[in-house]
């Protein structure tokens, strides 16, 4: 089996090798030396200015137009490039290579970078003062027929985006939201461990199941009737880490809960997941501040600290959620008194009941979520079975400092960062609404073969018992 799957992937890869064109005008000169840089190379197809004239130089990309068999854009993650192919009849083979190229195809080019002739300028592209007057040309590979365009101004449904991820990833957009992503993140390590002196530890992904909070995905083992489960969050294994001494902690921790997809929320999520010993409340809202000042984006525009605080009950009276969208002022009115007449059915059960109350309604609108917490070794697990936390339970008893945190929800705050409607834009390969992967078509079944390995066998529901589960959905 194994033998067969390096089989199959080496085919692959030998089909992805696309056999190289080279093709040379007369009036190019020998090829030049590479740069002495990690690629290919010399420049991006964004970086070219009028400074440049003169200078030959190599660019890699994707076709993005081709125009009259006189131009061709070129495209990256760094912008477009201009290139002209030239119209001599000495250069024909390498005006038919460029011609008959398409859009989406991956190509090198080198040639000598030019002034574009006057008038012929274009002020809305980076690049417009110049075009590159090709001179070779090396076709990585040619691409066929796709689904959809690769222009932000074609609109896609959200399926046929997530199908087809890997073309969706290509428009400028998502290459910007990713790419903010990773500088954020970036800030966040250098401030956390830099600035404030905490250490980047992970966590253990296979778990076991914790009582209480949200369903959990379960992983099966190969001992019988034993299992893993995924965490929902790192939150005793940061607890762990205190006692171990760690002292101030953080992690950029994958997290999981099997429930229903959201636009805010995925089956899978991200956290910048933080805790400290020796601190109260306001030590820990005084370091995310710091943190996201040192991380916000400059374009952005700064951020005001210290932050608006609000209790949950307050929260609760004037916006009825305890994540308020306070940029409008919209707070809740009681109107009981106002109401107190009413011959309106629903209106008169409602201030019939003790506590009842008639509100104006306010319109909720996006917050960055957080979860914190402040912990002085002291636990009250209900009804819970508190077995399963054993291991907790006996290291707080081990000389456990006072301890607190709090677990920022990275997705969401990249989304507002870059005002995307759904954290799914944020995300390079997320989950569909039903939490899906619609290209790879995650998850799938496996054999009655490979389930026995697991000794696991499948119960599969009635009708009846899937209408239900549909409707709860």
């Amino acid at each position: 089996m194994a033998a067969k799957s390096r089989f199959v992937l080496q085919r692959l890869f030998n089909g992805l090798r696309t056999q190289s064109l080279w093709l040379q005008s007369s009036k190019s000169t020998s090829s030049q030396g590479r740069p002495s840089s990690l690629s290919f190379r010399t420049h991006t197809c964004g970086e070219l200015r009028s400074d440049h004239v003169g200078d030959k130089v190599t660019l890699c990309g994707w076709v993005q137009y081709l125009r009259q068999d006189l131009f061709v854009i070129l495209r990256d993650f760094t912008g477009l490039t201009q290139i002209l192919i030239p119209q001599e009849e000495s250069a024909s083979g390498l005006k038919s290579a460029l011609c008959d190229l398409t859009v989406e195809s991956v190509i090198q080019v080198t040639g000598t970078v030019r002034l574009r002739p006057s008038g012929q300028e274009n002020k809305g592209m980076p690049t417009g003062e110049i075009e590159v007057l090709a001179e070779n040309v090396e076709i990585f590979n040619i691409c066929q027929k796709l689904p959809f365009e690769i222009k932000d101004f074609v609109k896609k449904s959200e399926s046929l985006r997530m199908q087809y991820r890997y073309l969706d990833l290509r428009s400028s957009q998502m290459q910007q939201n990713l790419r903010l992503r990773s500088q954020v993140v970036m800030k966040m390590r250098d401030y956390l461990c830099n600035v404030q002196g905490f250490v980047d530890v992970e966590t253990p992904t296979l778990f076991k199941r914790t009582p209480g909070g949200a369903k959990e995905f379960v992983v099966p083992s190969r001992e019988p009737g034993m299992f893993y489960s995924l965490p929902q969050s790192p939150q005793q294994f940061k607890q762990l880490l205190m006692v171990a001494g760690v002292d101030r902690y953080f992690q950029i921790a994958r997290c999981y809960r099997d429930e229903g997809s959201k636009p805010d929320r995925q089956p899978e999520f991200t956290q910048v997941d933080i805790e400290m010993s020796f601190v109260e409340q306001a030590g820990i809202m005084s370091l995310v501040e710091g943190l996201l000042q040192h991380s916000w984006p400059p374009e952005k525009g700064p951020i005001k600290v210290p932050f608006h605080t609000m209790k949950y009950e307050e929260a609760m009276r004037d916006y009825g959620v305890d994540k308020p969208d306070t940029r409008f002022n919209m707070k809740l009115i009681d109107l009981s008194e106002v109401f107190s007449a009413s011959d309106v059915e629903f209106l008169r059960s409602a201030l019939s009941k003790p506590g009842g109350t008639v509100q104006a309604i306010c319109v909720p609108g996006g917050a960055v979520s957080t979860g914190r917490s402040i912990w002085l070794n002291i636990f009250d697990f209900l009804q819970e079975d508190t077995t399963l936390l054993s291991h907790l339970l006996e290291a707080l008893d081990s000389g456990a400092p006072p301890h607190g945190g709090i677990a920022l929800g990275l997705d969401r705050l990249i989304s507002i960062m870059v005002g995307a409607n759904s954290i799914r834009d944020v995300i390079a390969f997320p989950k569909s609404f039903r939490g899906h992967d619609l290209m790879s078509r995650a998850p799938d079944s496996l054999s009655e073969e490979e389930l026995n390995a697991y000794h696991i066998s499948v119960k599969w529901p009635t009708k009846h018992e899937r209408c239900e589960e549909d409707e709860r959905k």
